[in-house]
């Protein structure tokens, strides 16, 4: 099972492109997604999926919520592996 963090840009900002997390929440959970967690309103999710293929994913999230939202949101779609290596490559660990 691989666990993945979904950050959607430009959701829920200024009242553009309005998605609440529970309808998010939903929405993954019907994508077959598991132990799907929101943070905040914010648009980052952790799931897990046995899913491999991120660029595939990626769109399939971004086309449904098009389909149920009417805007298709860009997502960085991030491996947990991939996500560590980014905070521990982090060039201001200080600030």
């Amino acid at each position: 099972m691989n666990t993945y963090i979904a950050l959607l840009r430009g959701i829920n900002v200024g009242g553009n492109n309005k998605l609440p997390m529970k309808e998010l929440a939903a929405l993954l959970d019907g994508l077959g997604l598991q132990n799907v967690k929101t943070y905040i309103q914010s648009g980052n999710v952790v799931f897990q999926s046995e899913r491999a293929d991120v660029a595939a994913l990626s769109q399939e999230i971004s086309a449904a919520i098009g389909q149920s939202h009417g805007f298709t949101p860009a997502i960085l779609l991030l491996g947990l592996d991939e996500l560590n290596a980014a905070m521990a490559a982090n060039p201001f660990p200080e600030g």
